[in-house]
């Protein structure tokens, strides 16, 4: 799977190993990464964002669960520890990320997916847990991360026009999405709905942007591989 890939729940759900991730933030100390899942849509539960063209992203961590009886999670500071003292979601990517600056440990690998629609996923890359602090937001306190591309990893694109990594590691989810909904979720030159990824109109490495839809598109893979690193 290359960043910039359209993939379904299953076929995300596959590739970590069979896991569900229902949850937002997962980090998994017994693998070479975590993941999170992410949204940018009007009415996301959280205030993740997209900085420096899409390298960096500000990633908010997650409430209390909603329980019976308990305040409106929204309502109370994120939890760094549940009720019996285990450290949450927050806690063990905070944990990390301290450990990162503080230089005891290397950072982070994070695979990150954006939601484009439900069932709907983008693959943005891998990136670094670089850093992690807690801020107060809408009188309360929340945690924030700091993740930042991996432009060294494993899944860099190698097929052919895409050998730039940031020409396809480098997009914004609101982009995609906004990308997605034009496209309608479908190849631009033949109409396939399946094996399609965003491609650069103009290469990055040519010039083009990642930050504006205009340059942005989706094609199957066959089309992908015809284009190349052409400018057409």
């Amino acid at each position: 799977m290359n960043p910039g890939d359209i993939v379904s729940y299953f076929e995300r759900c596959s590739r970590e190993a069979g896991s569900h991730l229902q949850k937002g933030m997962n980090y998994s100390p017994q693998r070479p990464h975590s993941v999170v899942l992410m949204s940018v849509r009007p009415g996301a539960p959280y205030d993740d964002e997209f900085m420096d063209g899409g390298s960096t992203i500000i990633y908010e961590g997650h409430d209390a669960r909603r329980a019976e009886g308990l305040p409106n999670p929204k309502e109370i500071d994120q939890p760094r520890r549940t009720s019996s003292g285990t450290l949450t979601e927050n806690g063990l990517f905070l944990e990390r990320a301290q450990s990162y600056t503080e230089g005891t440990e290397p950072p982070r690998a994070v695979r990150v997916y954006g939601k484009l629609k439900k069932g709907i996923w983008a693959y943005n890359g891998r990136f670094h847990l670089t850093d992690g602090w807690e801020r107060k937001s809408r009188g309360r306190m929340v945690f924030k991360f700091k993740l930042e591309l991996d432009a060294a990893a494993e899944d860099q694109p190698t097929t052919p026009g895409t050998s730039d990594v940031e020409s396809t590691r480098g997009i914004p989810s609101h982009v995609m999405i906004e990308v997605w909904k034009r496209d309608q979720g479908r190849c631009v030159k033949c109409g396939a709905e399946d094996n399609i990824h965003f491609d650069h109109i103009i290469p990055f490495s040519k010039g083009g942007t990642s930050v504006y839809p205009v340059n942005i598109q989706i094609l199957c893979v066959r089309h992908n591989l015809e284009k190349g690193a052409r400018i057409e």
